[in-house]
């Protein structure tokens, strides 16, 4: 973790190299613009340099960087037309009473597989750029930047309940649209009452909350409709770690480091 102490010439530019990618990324994803993108990390490096002596340490470096950078994102957002104002509910969005659902193929080795998961990837990063931004900034944050609902309700100045309801639905959103690009089957109807189904499915949003890749005692209870879902929530999730960082040339870098001491010095 990069010291308080450290003078700010020293400390930004590390923080520069070790998150400005992120950061590009974050703008990009938020702001659906490759020049406000580049705006986004040159306008957070500005504020933490301007900023520095007042950090003294309080918290994550990480943590109040991105506090910074998610404030930025939401003022330079610009309302697209026909951007939706809300996410569908759960009930809306689920698939426990439809006859057919779109189910991944486990065999992922085959040419047919493998195509069909870029396809569920590109599909899922194309969507997570159409939520509305109260959802999407901490989808993307939990999501591709892996922060935890703690640093994520510090960053966004929430409540963690409120910042969890948000990603699962966001969440839940992503997994309809990447149910689309998956083949179709009959599956058998829910064995449960919606209710106990919400419950496993709200379990399992929990275990996706702390990072863990499955839910060995849920795989004991659930029935088959419940376990193609929980197959496309974690297809979902590794579409969302495959989004890779955008990359911070040496001249982006250097253009960057300029503007925030050449302001400094006017």
């Amino acid at each position: 973790m990069i010291d308080s102490s450290l003078p700010r010439d020293e400390a930004i530019p590390l923080l520069l190299d070790e998150h400005g990618p992120m950061i590009l990324s974050l703008g990009r994803k938020l702001c659906g613009n490759g020049d406000e993108a580049e705006d986004v990390v040159q306008e957070t490096f500005l504020q933490a340099y301007k900023g520095w002596s007042g950090f003294e340490g309080r918290s994550n470096p990480r943590t109040w960087l991105y506090t910074i950078a998610s404030r930025i994102c939401q003022r330079f957002h610009r309302k697209r037309s026909g951007e939706p104002t809300y996410i569908e509910s759960f009930e809306e969005l689920s698939p426990f009473g439809n006859d057919s659902m779109g189910v991944p193929d486990k065999n992922t080795d085959t040419p047919l597989a493998i195509q069909i998961r870029d396809e569920s990837i590109d599909a899922v990063e194309k969507a997570i750029t159409t939520l509305p931004i109260n959802f999407r900034a901490p989808l993307v944050l939990a999501d591709i930047l892996d922060f935890s609902m703690k640093d994520i309700a510090e960053v966004m100045q929430l409540k963690e309940s409120t910042v969890k309801t948000r990603i699962h639905r966001a969440r839940f959103k992503l997994r309809h649209v990447l149910e689309q690009t998956l083949e179709q089957r009959a599956v058998p109807k829910a064995e449960y009452s919606m209710q106990v189904c919400q419950d496993l499915l709200n379990l399992k949003m929990e275990s996706l909350d702390r990072g863990e890749p499955s839910t060995p005692k849920l795989d004991q209870v659930m029935c088959q409709r419940c376990s193609v879902v929980f197959d496309t929530l974690d297809l979902t999730r590794q579409a969302c770690k495959k989004i890779t960082s955008e990359e911070l040339s040496q001249s982006q870098k250097m253009r960057i480091i300029n503007f925030y001491q050449n302001t400094d010095n006017q």
